[in-house]
Formats: C-alpha cells, structure tokens, sequence
C-alpha cells in the first residue's frame, strides 16, 4: 500500500496548473517564494500550499535562508516520477503483447 501512497504523491504534484507552472518557473533553477509570487497570479498561503505538495511529492527541494525559502527541482525526485511513467507504459505493453484475444471483428 505504501507505493501506491508514494506514487499518488507524485501524480497529485502534477495535477494543477499553478504547480505545473511552478515547475516550469523551476527548470530555469533555483528560485526563493518571493520571486515566484511576482511571477505567478497567485498569493503567498496559495503558494505555501502549492510547495508543500510539490516538496512532500519528491519532485523540488527546499532550503532555508535566513527569513527566505528557496526551492529547486530534484534530480532524484524528476527522475522518480519519470521512471514511474515508465514502469506504466512498459507493463501495458507487456499485457498488449500477452493478450490472446481475437482481434478481428465478427459479423
């Protein structure tokens, strides 16, 4: 049960927009909460919310700077959730290569 909570993690931190962004604002590096408030439409407690899916999920880091937190992508984390997709779309294709059914339609 616990991957299943692991994986839901990961998929919940990439199913909103305003985390999507973040990530995008993320791959051009490391960026504290004060920068990302002036680049997204959205507000501090907002953001707050946002980071701590995306930091419980693996896929950003966090550091403390003095009163700012800055905030990266994870290597392992992207990579995580990467591998993840991966191990899905390998075991469809396994069961599409095992599946015995006819596949001609029958008038």
């Amino acid at each position: 049960m616990e991957q299943f909570t692991s994986r839901a993690l990961i998929y919940k931190a990439y199913c909103d927009e305003n985390r999507l962004r973040i990530i995008d604002r993320l791959t051009l590096g490391e960026h504290c909460a004060c920068d990302l408030l002036d680049q997204l439409p959205i507000g501090q407690s907002t953001l707050s919310h946002h980071m701590k899916i995306l930091v419980e999920s693996g896929i950003v880091s966090q550091r403390k700077n003095g009163k700012w937190v800055y905030y990266s992508l994870n290597d392992e984390g992207c990579k995580n959730s990467i591998d993840l997709l991966n191990e899905i779309v390998k075991k469809k294709y396994e069961v599409l290569n095992e599946c015995n059914c006819d596949t001609e339609d029958k008038a």
